[in-house]
Parts: structure tokens; C-alpha cells; sequence
């Protein structure tokens, strides 16, 4: 018994639009991912062969980073610290943590 008058069922999305397809995750070829041991190992430092490591050379490499972010923080990273003139932003891209225009020459 359909009543005209009755209101029609509402439909559900899935009804109105179709089935929904989700995507998948594919895993490509093992042809297409190709990694040889040299890329492994190649990206480690070789610690092993190396007599000792300059700790003291990496505090100050890390020093100057420091040092280097303060000076962005601050707005001046782009200023000589001697002669406050700007740098030239072909020298800080060669030496990212230069204070001067003049890079040290030892």
C-alpha cells in the first residue's frame, strides 16, 4: 500500500552517489625500489677507520651554529660584526655562520 501523500525514505549517500571507492595503499615493484648495500652504508660515517675524532672541532662548528642562529634571532645575522656593513649573501652561503665580510684565511 503506497500513500502518494507519504513522504518518499530518504536516500543514503551511498545510495544517491554510488559505492564509494577508497583508495589503496600499493606497494610498488620490488623492481622499482632498488637499494644497494654501498647506499647504506655509504651515507654512515666511517668512525671505525678514523683514529679519533676533533670533539673539539665539532664544539666549535657547533659554537658557531649557535652563534649563528642568535644573530638571526636577533636580526643580524646579515651585518658584519666589525664594520657593520651587510654581508654579502654570496659569502654567508659559502660560510653560513660568518660574522664578517672577510672570512678568516686560517
Amino acid at each position: 500500500m503506497n500513500d502518494p501523500s507519504a513522504p518518499e525514505p530518504s536516500k543514503s549517500v551511498e545510495d544517491s552517489e554510488g559505492p564509494v571507492e577508497h583508495a589503496t595503499h600499493e606497494e610498488p615493484p620490488p623492481s622499482a625500489v632498488t637499494t644497494s648495500q654501498h647506499d647504506l652504508t655509504s651515507a654512515a660515517p666511517d668512525i671505525e677507520g678514523a683514529d679519533s675524532l676533533d670533539l673539539a672541532a665539532i664544539e666549535r662548528d657547533l659554537n658557531d651554529v649557535e652563534t649563528a642562529l642568535e644573530r638571526l634571532n636577533d636580526g643580524n645575522y646579515w651585518t658584519d660584526e666589525i664594520t657593520g656593513e651587510p654581508i654579502a649573501d654570496d659569502v654567508l652561503a659559502a660560510h653560513p655562520t660568518a660574522r664578517t665580510a672577510t672570512p678568516k684565511l686560517g
